[in-house]
């Protein structure tokens, strides 16, 4: 591509960004897309020449679009906050173009020294101390399993060399996100190690509960090997009892590990700071930019206490990748299962020079604020009934009626294409998440998705009310 083609297809690829922002309410968030109908209107062999960029553009706009969910939409209130955001677009344009590795200090000076300035400048804004070493990786999934790794290297060195013994345990609530079972399991855990602890009415891990799962594997030859802890759960945003589950941990020297990946962003707002009580005292912390740090996809931060116990479990390098600095710089790779990194620590940097600390704070705020107005509209509704707390900007709630009923509920909403909800189980109920975040979702939006959903529940009580006198 010469110079000139590239110059004019960026800008109107650009443009093109530009009016989906602009104009993006317009658009649905989800697509009617049936399955396998993209495959069949895509040819089944790649071209054997090049085509023009323009044909590729077009074909983008009329056949790949209209098959995505949108997940940078103000209507996708779904799964959890997400939002990427002007700075951080631009900063994954530069990021392409430059193509950097950030896998040893010498493989890109400015990417590596560039990531540990603003992992120092989040860790700041969250008030760890500076015993926090910070990483970047790209998803949560990646860094639970790293640092299930650092507690397996704590607990038992030899298990690396050796390999497992089958008497390692890994201890989760039920609603802790799935990743962390599956880690351990990939580890060489094993499932049958890994206990799931039953949590109070608010869907929290229950300490006590923990302590005689503990003193129950010590008494059958067990060792307790890793705890992991939520600030903001998975199905419910829950905030567990860290500081209680740390005094567990310290007594029975087990690693604890706090997933934030969603709720840990909260704590950059001053009067949010009590969500971290007890995280201190945490061996390692995950918190995800990508979910409400206004950070594109893919961007996830572990911070820990013990970063050498980090490195031993995962440092296996090469001749070839040795460099002359190694005992003086930070080699990311060494901290990771991953050689290729991406340069994610250019949007974090592009993200919070353009919104400063004040910004993000309004910004998180104001996602905090409309959380609560949507609660106040689900509690002055006779139909409807929030069904958990609300710490954060995820509402948990269901109509007064039967599962069924709330299943063909959330199916009808998503259907219209006007938003975009999920849902989650709770004690057995079937329950609809609604989860605030984008950068771009405003008080309105709250407001017409919340006339959408009861105006939905009343066509599905006229409809069944209209079936049962044809039957």
């Amino acid at each position: 591509m010469e110079i000139e083609e590239f110059r004019s297809a960026a800008y109107k690829h650009a443009d093109w960004i530009a009016g989906y922002l602009e104009h993006v309410r317009e658009y649905p968030v989800t697509t009617s897309l049936q399955p396998g109908e993209l495959i069949a209107a895509l040819p089944e062999n790649a071209p054997e020449t090049g085509e023009p960029i323009e044909q590729i553009f077009a074909d983008f706009q009329s056949t790949i679009f209209p098959a995505l969910t949108l997940w940078n939409h103000p209507r996708f209130l779904a799964y959890f906050s997400v939002s990427s955001t002007p700075p951080s677009m631009l900063a994954e344009f530069l990021s392409a173009a430059l193509n950097v590795n950030a896998m040893l200090w010498k493989s890109s000076p400015g990417a590596t020294e560039l990531e540990q300035v603003v992992l120092a400048w989040l860790r700041q804004w969250l008030g760890l101390d500076e015993s926090f070493f910070g990483i970047i990786y790209d998803t949560a999934s990646i860094g639970v399993m790293q640092a299930i790794g650092a507690a397996r290297e704590f607990i038992d060195p030899e298990a690396r060399t050796r390999g497992m013994r089958g008497d390692l345990t890994v201890y989760v609530s039920e609603h802790t996100h799935s990743a962390a079972e599956k880690s351990a399991i990939t580890l060489g855990f094993g499932q049958e190690n890994v206990r799931r602890i039953g949590l109070d009415d608010q869907f929290r891990m229950r300490p006590d509960l923990l302590r005689e799962a503990i003193e129950r594997d010590l008494a059958a030859g067990k060792r307790p090997c890793c705890i992991v802890a939520s600030v903001g759960s998975t199905s419910t945003s829950a905030i567990e009892p860290v500081s209680e589950i740390a005094d567990i941990a310290e007594q029975y020297g087990v690693w604890l590990h706090v997933d934030a990946a969603y709720g840990g962003s909260a704590a950059v707002v001053p009067e949010m700071r009590h969500i971290f009580d007890g995280v201190q005292r945490a061996h390692s912390l995950i918190l995800n930019p990508h979910k409400w740090l206004y950070v594109g996809i893919d961007c996830s931060v572990l911070y820990t206490r013990l970063p050498d116990v980090l490195r031993r479990a995962s440092r296996l390098g090469s001749e070839v990748l040795k460099t002359a600095e190694d005992d003086v710089v930070v080699n990311f790779m060494d901290y990771g299962v991953q050689l290729g990194r991406r340069f994610r620590a250019l949007k974090m940097w592009y993200v919070f020079r353009y919104y400063g600390r004040q910004g993000i704070i309004t910004m998180l705020r104001e996602a905090l604020r409309l959380a609560q107005l949507l609660k106040g509209l689900i509690e002055a509704s006779s139909d409807f009934e929030v069904v958990a707390p609300v710490p954060f900007s995820l509402v948990c709630f269901r109509h007064r009626s039967d599962n069924e009923f709330n299943q063909r509920l959330l199916q009808e909403i998503n259907r219209t294409g006007k938003a975009f909800l999920s849902h989650t189980v709770l004690n057995g109920r079937f329950v609809l998440r609604f989860a605030i975040g984008n950068f771009q979702t405003n008080e309105a939006d709250i407001r017409e998705v919340w006339q959408l959903i009861g105006k939905t529940a009343q066509q599905l009580i006229a409809a069944e009310a209209s079936a049962t006198v044809a039957g």
